[in-house]
């Protein structure tokens, strides 16, 4: 069984890291799926990587959003199928629905590539069980459209549910989000948005490997099926 599958639109380039994040972590290469598809593989992790899909043109992750696979990747959501999507997908979740909210122009206008500090802000779901409520972990960032901002009303219910995962901590937020959010996950638990790039913190190589826990906890499932 492919125990993962990544996603890819034109414009996308951080997948060959994603790629080799998932290959080292699961021990599997994950499929790849061209955006022209209409169905997707069995899998038990979807993961859209950073990149500018479409070159950013209308808003970032807008075409991407209404690309022949993404009625698949809807099904997949529906069903209670994990699906990570980082920087630009993590765009490409809210522009299609997947994820409440948007990701609008950084604050200071500037795009930002430099490492932050995440705070684990909820712990108990399927993506961050890996971690400890209130850890502080490194994490690097790179995007020109990260603000995250959502209506009063939506905040406050994602707020209430939990659905808040990562928050920039100690004065890192590079890009002005509302509430300092980084990560956000769906009202069902199974679909997670953020804007820093665990996949790139895995091993030592990488000068640490606080993003290698977010992996090994959405695959658990595969081995326990494995088993």
């Amino acid at each position: 069984m492919t125990t993962s599958a990544v996603i890819l639109f034109p414009g996308l380039n951080r997948d060959r890291d994603m790629i080799a994040a998932l290959t080292k972590i699961s021990g599997k290469a994950p499929a790849i799926v061209w955006h022209t598809e209409t169905a997707l593989p069995q899998a038990d992790l979807y993961v859209i990587p950073g990149g500018f899909s479409y070159g950013d043109y209308l808003r970032a992750g807008a075409i991407a959003a209404r690309s022949p696979v993404m009625p698949a990747l809807r099904e997949k959501a529906a069903a209670g199928n994990r699906i990570l999507g980082v920087c630009n997908g993590f765009q490409i979740l809210t522009e299609s629905g997947l994820l409440p909210g948007a990701l609008m122009r950084n604050a200071g206008l500037h795009f930002v590539c430099r490492e932050v500090k995440l705070e684990v802000a909820n712990a108990e779901t399927v993506f961050t069980r890996g971690y400890a409520k209130g850890q502080i972990l490194r994490c690097p960032v790179a995007h020109h459209d990260g603000n995250y901002f959502a209506g009063r009303k939506t905040l406050q219910k994602i707020e209430e549910n939990g659905q808040v995962a990562f928050r920039y901590a100690e004065g890192t937020n590079p890009n002005g989000s509302l509430n300092d959010i980084a990560g956000i996950i769906s009202e069902q638990g199974n679909v997670l948005g953020m804007m820093p790039h665990p996949e790139n913190l895995i091993e030592p190589a990488h000068g640490g490997v606080d993003g290698r826990a977010l992996f090994e906890a959405a695959l658990t499932r595969i081995e326990q099926n494995a088993a």
